[in-house]
């Protein structure tokens, strides 16, 4: 039977720039895109592929049969609670199938999501649930308390407790309630407080499940940004938005097959890189799902051992963990033929030491929440190995600019930086309730992503920084990356991270924070020195702190605007007679 929600090559396609040209064999420049709801992905999936595995769960698979008929009992539940079409619906769940089951249950019955970071303090968390307008959260019941004690400053009627035992099978649930439930604060006490009900009770209760009309100009999710620069916004998402996004990443990867494929699922589905080209792509190719929970290195291994995945979307700092854990050599990692890493830089060695390991290629991409959120990726099979350190070529029905940094207007010369900006039918809607922030970040129908970055002949683009974390030294730009890759060439780093601090007479100069490899014996002056070898001057740190850890963001990305803030504190504390503590 033919999926409706397929990828489908547009009659008389068009190239949007040089880059098409380079896509992989059989990747189209233009696609056709559905009237569809985002909800249809696992109604297409179900219909055609009822027995295939959708998830694979702590060993316990459940087909999309199975699947789909607990989305279906969902929506009557949710239904039953009041929820109406764009009512907003929180979800504040680890990667396990009650995070699918509610995602697509509340998209049915055209309501919202809105992904919230599980490890969000009450605070954050009553602000994100206030400024979206929540009255219904599907939470973990480990998570319950910092629900219980955020509720009061939020407008929540609902509450669905799920426990992460939910869905295990028989054994393993066993040995989880006796060993782990209470002592790791799973089993949480709910009953009698107002508007708490069990995730199980919702999915038992009766009425209708029926799709809802949604049009595909819908809002769908509000997905809030990491807040790395400010405090965190809603970027909307809309079906057309998130499903064109699905279509796009799903021809990029043309060599998945329908109902029989394994994608690892170690991203975070909350987020939207997770959301996106995990979740959305894995149902829509009816692929089988191994959900994990959090990033356990020793789990991973073992189930790609086990289930063994075609695909591995993750992020550096996952694959930095594989090829140098010392029992991975143990585990066999030939089933995967490729991966996305997003979030943070993708350093050389990295790709060719998993290449080495697993026969599989690992390529960056880039991508943003505004935009659903890829935009660009680097061929998976043609080029793998030989772009590594751009973002590689944009997607199908994606334009590409890089403009300059003054007026946003003027395209750059090819191979200068400039701003990216982007434009396509991923993009967002606009920020939730913010107009101002959404006329300077959509201008004529471009994304300004933020973003400096160069592009060659060819349309690889690299991106060359941040523009708000821009380094300023004596009137010279330093892009912290530049500077971090330096570094990162050392044979005793593991990673680094550069910033701006205040200087007299330069107004600003380098410093570098680094992890050191365990045993690392290099000091701040030979990293200095090693620097001199690759950076002009003025880019060359002039102090360096070591650490143990790099502050990041759930996905990986480094937080360079806490160091900065650390660093000033720090400053602001420092006394002359403590320099020789310092």
């Amino acid at each position: 039977m033919a999926k409706r929600i397929a990828v489908r090559a547009k009659p008389g396609a068009r190239a949007h720039g040089p880059w098409t040209s380079r896509y992989d064999p059989g990747v189209p420049a233009e696609l056709e895109y559905p009237d569809a709801g985002v909800h249809e992905l696992l109604d297409d999936a179900a219909e055609s592929y009822p027995e295939a595995t959708a998830t694979i769960y702590f060993g316990r698979r459940r087909t999309y049969r199975a699947l789909h008929r607990d989305v279906v009992r969902f929506a009557a539940g949710l239904r039953a609670l009041g929820v109406r079409p764009g009512d907003r619906v929180a979800l504040m769940l680890p990667n396990c199938p009650q995070f699918l089951i509610a995602f697509y249950a509340t998209l049915r019955i055209g309501a919202v999501v809105v992904p919230c970071n599980p490890l969000y303090t009450p605070r954050e968390i009553a602000h994100q649930l206030s400024d979206a307008g929540a009255e219904t959260i599907v939470v973990l019941s480990r998570i319950y308390p910092v629900i219980r004690a955020a509720r009061a400053d939020t407008p929540l009627r609902t509450v669905i407790v799920t426990n992460i035992k939910e869905g295990m099978p028989p054994v393993t649930k066993l040995l989880f309630t006796l060993a782990k439930e209470r002592k790791d604060g799973h089993r949480q006490a709910f009953a009698g407080d107002p508007g708490a009900i069990a995730f199980a009770a919702v999915l038992r209760s009766p009425g209708d499940g029926a799709p809802a009309a949604v049009d595909p100009n819908d809002l769908a999710v509000l997905q809030y940004t990491g807040g790395t620069t400010g405090v965190p916004k809603a970027a909307m998402l809309s079906h057309r938005a998130l499903l064109a996004n699905t279509l796009q990443s799903r021809a990029w990867f043309n060599d998945l097959v329908d109902g029989r494929d394994t994608m690892m699922a170690v991203m975070p589905l909350f987020h939207v890189y997770g959301l996106t080209t995990v979740m959305n792509m894995g149902v829509q190719a009816a692929a089988a799902l191994i959900l994990e929970p959090q990033f356990d290195l020793g789990r991973v291994l073992a189930d790609t051992q086990k289930f063994r995945p075609k695909l591995f979307h993750g992020a550096p700092r996952i694959y930095n963990a594989i090829v140098n854990a010392p029992d991975a050599a143990k585990y066999d990692l030939r089933s995967i033929e490729a991966c996305i890493s997003g979030s943070a830089p993708l350093m050389l060695e990295t790709a060719r030491k998993f290449k080495t390991m697993t026969g599989g290629n690992l390529v960056e991409g880039y991508g943003l929440t505004e935009a659903s959120p890829v935009t660009h990726c680097n061929p998976v099979f043609t080029e793998s190995l030989n772009r590594i350190g751009t973002i590689g070529l944009a997607f199908p029905d994606t334009e590409t600019r890089i403009v300059d940094l003054e007026t946003g207007e003027r395209d750059v010369t090819p191979g200068d930086a400039g701003e990216l900006v982007i434009r396509g039918p991923q993009l967002m809607d606009g920020y939730y309730k913010k107009p101002d922030e959404t006329a300077t970040t959509l201008r004529n129908g471009w994304l300004f992503t933020g973003d400096i970055a160069t592009m060659d002949a060819d349309g690889y683009v690299t991106i060359v920084d941040r523009k708000k974390e821009l380094i300023i030294v004596s009137g010279f730009n330093v892009y912290p990356r530049e500077v971090e890759e330096a570094l990162s060439r050392h044979p005793e780093v593991v990673e680094a991270a550069a910033i701006g601090v205040p200087h007299p007479i330069k107004g600003e100069e380098v410093k570098a924070f680094v992890v050191r490899k365990p045993g690392g014996i290099v000091t701040a002056e030979e990293l200095i020195a090693f620097c001199r070898e690759s950076l002009a001057p003025f880019k060359v740190p002039k102090a360096i702190e070591f650490r143990d850890t790099l502050p990041k963001t759930l996905i990986g990305k480094v937080l360079r605007r806490q160091l900065a803030d650390e660093d000033a504190t720090a400053r602001a504390q420092w006394k002359p007679d403590s320099a020789s503590s310092r």
